[in-house]
C-alpha cells in the first residue's frame, strides 16, 4: 500500500466551514459496513467538535481527515489503493485557543475510527520530558511515549525544547520522540503545541520536523463575540445566567485584557478564570444578602464582575 506525505497549513482563521459536513460524516459513518469502533461515540464527537465556538477552519481539516478514513475503509472494500494518514500534527496559537480541547476531541475521534486503539490524551511539556543528566532524557521521553501509545502524545510549548541551544538535553528529548514515533506509527499521534512566532522558529531549528508533522494548524484568537459565547456556555453550563450589566462589565473587561502588552492575552482561559471568579463572589454576595430565590441563585450581575486590577 503506497504511502504519501500531505503538508498542509491551516492559517485562514475566517473562513467558513463547509455547511452541513458535520451532518454528512455522521451519514456516513451510520453506513453498517465501515468499520467503527462505535459509530453512536464517532457521532456524537463530531457533534461535541462542530458545538465548538469559532475555529471554523480547524474543524474543517479534522473533517476533512475523518472523511478521508471513512472513504479508505470503503475503498479498501473494493480492494482499491489507499493512503497512510500521517496525522502528526503543530498545534500553533495563544494560550487559550482551544488546542488542548481539540486535541481530546482528536483522540475520541481516532478511536472510533481505528487509527487509535484508546484515544487517550497525555500532555507534558519540557520538564516531563528532559531530564538532568545525560540518558536520562531519553528514558523519561522513552517512558511517556510507553503511556501515549494507543492514543496522543501532546507537548505544550514545545519550543522549549530547544531554548537550551546545542548541548541541551531538550535535542536528546527530540531525536528520541522522532524514534519513537516511527517505532509506534500505527497506533500514536504526537502534537507539538504552542506560540505561533515561537513554533515557526522551533521548526526552522528543525528542518527534519516539518515532514513528519505535515499538519500545521493556527488556532487564531477569538473575537469578542465568541469570547462571550462561550462565557455564557461557561454559565449555562453550571446552571447561571449573565444579566445584561454583567455581560457589559464582562465585555470591558475582555477588552482591556485585549489591548495589554505586558502578557498574551489568555482568551477562553481568561474568560474560565473570570466566570469561576464571579461565581465566587456570587456566592458571598447571595451570603451577605440573604436572597435565595431560584432567579437570585442562578443570576450573575455586574458586581460579580468586578475588576480589582489583578487580570482576573
Amino acid at each position: 500500500m503506497p504511502r504519501y506525505q500531505m503538508s498542509v497549513v491551516i492559517d485562514h482563521p475566517r473562513r467558513t466551514a463547509p455547511a452541513g459536513i458535520a451532518d454528512d460524516l455522521r451519514r456516513f459513518a451510520s453506513d453498517p459496513e465501515l468499520k467503527v469502533a462505535d459509530r453512536e461515540a464517532l457521532r456524537e464527537a463530531i457533534g461535541a467538535l462542530e458545538r465548538l465556538v469559532g475555529l471554523d477552519d480547524v474543524k474543517k481539516l479534522i473533517y476533512t481527515l475523518i472523511a478521508q478514513r471513512l472513504v479508505n475503509e470503503r475503498r479498501r472494500a473494493y480492494g482499491l489503493k489507499t493512503e497512510r494518514q500521517t496525522v502528526h500534527m503543530i498545534f500553533r496559537g495563544n494560550p487559550g485557543t482551544g488546542k488542548t480541547t481539540v486535541a481530546r476531541l482528536l483522540g475520541r475521534i481516532f478511536r472510533e475510527l481505528g487509527v487509535l486503539s484508546r484515544g487517550h490524551l497525555i500532555e507534558v511539556e519540557r520538564a516531563d520530558l528532559v531530564g538532568e543528566y545525560i540518558g536520562h532524557t531519553a528514558q523519561k521521553t522513552r517512558e511517556l511515549l510507553r503511556r501515549a501509545v494507543g492514543g496522543i502524545l501532546f507537548i505544550d510549548e514545545a519550543y522549549s525544547l530547544i531554548r537550551g541551544g546545542e548541548k541541551d538535553f531538550g535535542r536528546e528529548a527530540i531525536d528520541t520522540l522522532v524514534k519513537g514515533m516511527e517505532d509506534h506509527r500505527d497506533d500514536l499521534i504526537v502534537i507539538l503545541a504552542g506560540y505561533d512566532r515561537e513554533m515557526l522558529a522551533f521548526l526552522q531549528a528543525n528542518p527534519g520536523l516539518p515532514s513528519r508533522f505535515p499538519l500545521q494548524i493556527v488556532f487564531p484568537d477569538y473575537r469578542m463575540e465568541e469570547l462571550l459565547k462561550i462565557a455564557e456556555a461557561m454559565c449555562a453550563e453550571r446552571e447561571y445566567r449573565m444579566d445584561a450589566g454583567a455581560r457589559r462589565r464582562l465585555e470591558g473587561r475582555i477588552a482591556r485584557a485585549m489591548l495589554r502588552r505586558d502578557v498574551p492575552f489568555a482568551n477562553a482561559r481568561f474568560v474560565r478564570n473570570a466566570v469561576e471568579r464571579a461565581i465566587r463572589r456570587h456566592a458571598v454576595r447571595t451570603v451577605r444578602q440573604g436572597t435565595t430565590s431560584r432567579e437570585a441563585l442562578m443570576t450573575l450581575t455586574a458586581d460579580d464582575f468586578a475588576d480589582d486590577g489583578d487580570g482576573l
